[in-house]
């Protein structure tokens, strides 16, 4: 007999993925099937492997149309099943959220559940357009109210008499379509015209925007300013301080979509990054990481590797594949103790050293040309192995062969042009939606060239710019005609971001 599962009820936060719990993020990496509303920002699932479906309770092309009675029941069967399901929801799961109608049927069904509470669309959308709910000199209490409701006063359950009167801050859920109504039903109450009101529209995310202006001018402002759900509305006198405190919009990419074209395996540190500076990444993967076809060359390699002064490592992927490779063999670290380690530079240093390995040498500037120069001084007469990707320029090799050294190129990884662009991002790039791409290597920059078709390529340079990581990649991304519009000063993924800045405040 099957053993029944189990159903977490789990908050996703308002939008920006890094509101996430720390127990939603254990219930992610820990589900077997994921069912996550329409508000859910899909990033959060890049920490799981689970089977995930959307779930909408309205008509549209992004998911899985379901009545609540419907997606009740796909949580009791997959239960049933013996799964571990994670219901994910916008926001918390019981502000507005209808987790308590769910409770209920998994507890009528006999299925254990947990509730995981999660940061409410209030909180915030309040907070990132700089205002603060509840203020010793503003409100001492702050009121949740619906504003999803029937389409006539006679049908309102709220009292506005009652919330004309509230000392402290209103604020309305999923009211955008009711702006008229709600406003209308307060100055009617006798809430004062002048009392401080805003709208917040897609709080938290890229596309943020807020409305500020008083109650009875709020709804011809919200309406030339052409915001879309979800939105939130916030009355009471704490919107003045948004004059002051606004902090959310003043961050360096805000409003902007970044295109990341590393191994889809590979984004995660870029993606935070990208949402840190208020943007919103679009992965791009332009290249694929493959093992090798056969592992018999590398595996006779590390069999001879004590007749090698030198190992030189030249990218992340090659630090990781051959230490695995190492492991799975029987061997350790202890293997290379007789020779000297060589990294291109620190990210790759950084690989090495949360090995416990600390490179001799790491080049000041990060590329083939430094990292040759460097080890120059060092490998007369010295065997050296370089151990990288299937493809890569020769300028190592040459140089230091020049110097005296015996140079031998061991490939852990297969460095492979992607097919195709996936169709969410290729959409972006051919209407020209997104801001800035970044070209992390030479083999990316072409390969990005071969992916785009001649009306995207058209518009590469003006709609669409590129930023490139080094000097070599801007070489060839203008060999296959790609404008470069900005160039890193550091050649790390980090250095594309500031450069993009730069390029931003110019």
């Amino acid at each position: 007999m099957t053993e029944v599962g189990k159903v977490f009820l789990v908050g996703a936060g308002p939008g920006d993925p890094g509101l996430l719990t720390l127990k939603a993020l254990d219930c992610l990496r820990h589900a077997d099937l994921i069912l996550y509303d329409g508000l859910v920002n899909p990033l959060v699932l890049r920490h799981t492997h689970a089977h995930a479906e959307r779930t909408c309770r309205s008509s549209g092309p992004q998911g899985l149309r379901l009545d609540q009675e419907e997606i009740n029941q796909r949580l009791i069967e997959a239960a049933n099943e013996g799964k571990n399901v994670v219901r994910l929801k916008g926001g918390d799961p019981f502000i507005f959220g209808r987790g308590s109608e769910e409770a209920e049927a998994l507890r009528d069904a006999g299925i254990a559940f947990e509730v995981v509470p999660g940061i409410t669309a209030a909180t915030a959308a309040s907070e990132c357009a700089g205002i603060s709910l509840t203020h010793r000199d503003h409100a001492s209490a702050v009121a949740f109210i619906t504003g999803h409701e029937g389409d006539s006063k006679e049908d309102s359950s709220l009292d506005y008499t009652n919330l004309a009167q509230f000392p402290g801050t209103l604020v309305f859920y999923m009211g955008l379509h009711r702006l008229e109504f709600i406003v209308e039903s307060l100055l009617a109450a006798g809430k004062l015209p002048d009392t401080p009101a805003a709208v917040i529209s897609r709080a938290s995310t890229y596309e943020q925007r807020t409305v500020t202006s008083n109650l009875s001018d709020l709804i011809q402002d919200v309406r030339a300013a052409e915001l879309h759900a979800p939105s939130l509305i916030v009355v009471g006198d704490c919107v003045r301080m948004r004059d002051r405190i606004a902090w959310f919009e003043q961050r360096p990419l805000f409003g902007k979509r970044i295109g990341i074209t590393r191994p889809e395996a590979q984004c995660g540190p870029v993606i935070d990054r990208v949402v840190d500076f208020g943007g919103q990444p679009v992965v791009i993967p332009c290249i694929e990481i493959l093992p090798p076809g056969d592992w018999s060359a590398v595996d006779e390699m590390i069999g001879g590797i004590a007749g090698f002064d030198w190992l030189v490592f030249t990218s992340v992927n090659g630090v990781s594949s051959f230490f695995d490779r190492l492991w799975s063999l029987g061997h350790d670290a202890r293997l290379l103790a007789h020779a000297r380690i060589a990294a291109i530079g620190t990210s790759t240093a950084e690989a090495l050293a949360e090995l416990h390995l600390r490179a001799d040498v790491v080049p000041d500037t990060f590329r083939a040309e430094a990292l040759a120069e460097a080890l120059v001084p060092h490998v007369d007469g010295k065997n050296v192995l370089w151990i990288g990707a299937s493809r890569g320029r020769d300028v190592l090799p040459t140089t230091l062969e020049s110097a005296g050294a015996r140079v031998e190129k061991l490939v852990v990884y297969r460095n492979e042009d992607a097919a195709s662009i996936p169709e969410d991002s290729a959409d972006l790039l051919v209407n020209g939606q997104i801001d800035w791409v970044g070209l992390s290597s030479p083999s990316i920059a072409r390969s990005f060239a071969n992916l785009l078709d001649p009306e995207t390529k058209s518009h590469i340079g003006t709609k669409t710019k590129l930023a490139s990581i080094s000097p070599v990649t801007s070489e060839a991304a203008r060999e296959v005609g790609l404008p470069i519009s900005a160039e890193a000063e550091t050649y790390t993924w980090d250095g594309i971001l500031d450069a993009i800045v730069g390029a931003e405040r110019d």
